[in-house]
């Protein structure tokens, strides 16, 4: 997969994963949406990783979970360690 392919799918990944979790997450949705670039690449790394799944397809289903599962993470991650900040 492409880079422009793989940035798209992070930002698509960013977004549903603000939608899933519950709550009011820290930062906005730009910071929401570099997070899940960054949380598609953790799913892709540990995708290929554990499950030695490969992340050629950009319609793959397993591409798209691997990439919203990572965001999900990479969110909770960044909310427990900043959203202590913002409140006090």
């Amino acid at each position: 997969m492409g880079f422009f392919s793989f940035l798209i799918l992070g930002l698509i990944a960013g977004a549903i994963a603000k939608l899933i979790l519950p709550g009011k997450q820290a930062g906005g949705w730009f910071v929401t949406l570099l997070l899940g670039v960054v949380g598609a690449m953790l799913g892709g790394w540990l995708g290929g990783l554990i499950f030695n799944v490969s992340l050629q397809g950009f319609f793959s289903l397993s591409t798209w979970l691997l990439a919203i599962g990572g965001s999900v993470i990479v969110l909770l991650i960044y909310g427990l360690v900043f959203g202590r900040r913002a409140k006090e």
